[in-house]
């Protein structure tokens, strides 16, 4: 009787480790597919012949396709944070300092971050369930039979071009939130406009520029490399395609906000 209980009890402790482990094998799993993916890709990417048609291809639906989405976002983000800044300030008389406080949160978090998220929901997803659909219906093992590689056919095209859209995303994302932060605070709460872009010029440096576009383009090997991962590796039909399409939009939008937080201490000095 008491072996049984001793056995019971180490099966219980085993299954509750196996319940903790389990996952973080499949992170771990998951993330060095990930990194293999972009690894093979980077090797392809400088390898002919080049597949400049592809390249345009991804980058007129990445980039053109996701403009005016993007510009509408960034405005109404710099109008909605021009409203709360000019609250805060309002309490010490300093509503003058909008234009720079606000341009400085653009430049810095707010334009590489949720353009990168803009970009995951649209081209993200797309390109998941794209390559998810050309898996379970074998349109990629065909690819392969003809010779042709479809990580330099596919997945290359789609990594370069986010990589170099989505930075000039994040500057629109930028101009259209100051132009948004320039509606509230000058044309409607009468701040001064000489004021108000001397704060922008005096608080704006070359370095948050800098890490606007160095954090974009990141953001932009994040985002198409994962979401490429999960739609090339799909299975299970339609319903595989789905579910390789939802991970890819929920995983790259927490890596989208961890790196952040890691590019931003490496970049700013305290």
């Amino acid at each position: 009787m008491a072996e049984q209980i001793e056995i019971s009890k180490t099966r219980g402790l085993l299954s509750i480790v196996d319940a903790i482990i389990d996952p973080v094998l499949g992170i771990l799993d998951d993330l060095g597919a990930t990194i293999l993916l972009l690894v093979r890709a980077i090797i392809w990417l400088v390898r002919p012949p080049f597949r400049v048609a592809q390249l345009l291809v991804a980058i007129e639906f990445i980039g053109a396709g996701s403009l005016f989405i993007t510009a509408l976002v960034g405005m109404f983000t710099g109008m909605a944070f021009t409203v709360s800044t000019i609250l805060g300030f309002r309490q010490f008389s300093a509503e003058g300092m909008v234009g720079g406080v606000v341009a400085l949160a653009l430049a810095r978090e707010l334009a590489p971050v949720l353009t990168g998220v803009v970009v995951t929901a649209r081209a993200g997803s797309t390109m998941a369930s794209e390559l998810g659909n050309m898996r379970v219906t074998e349109q990629i093992d065909a690819i392969t039979t003809m010779g042709v590689s479809p990580i330099q056919y596919l997945v290359v095209p789609r990594i370069l071009a986010t990589t170099l859209v989505l930075p000039l995303l994040a500057l629109a994302f930028g101009i259209a939130g100051m132009f948004g932060c320039w509606l509230v605070a000058v044309v409607w709460q009468a701040i001064d406009p000489g004021v108000f872009f001397d704060r922008v010029q005096t608080f704006v440096k070359f370095a948050d520029i800098r890490m606007l576009f160095l954090k974009s383009a990141l953001f932009g090997v994040i985002v198409s490399t994962i979401s490429c991962k999960q739609g090339f590796f799909a299975s299970g039909g339609a319903r595989g395609v789905g579910e390789a399409t939802a991970r890819a939009v929920v995983v790259s939008i927490v890596a989208i906000f961890a790196a952040d937080y890691v590019t931003t201490t490496l970049m700013t000095e305290i």
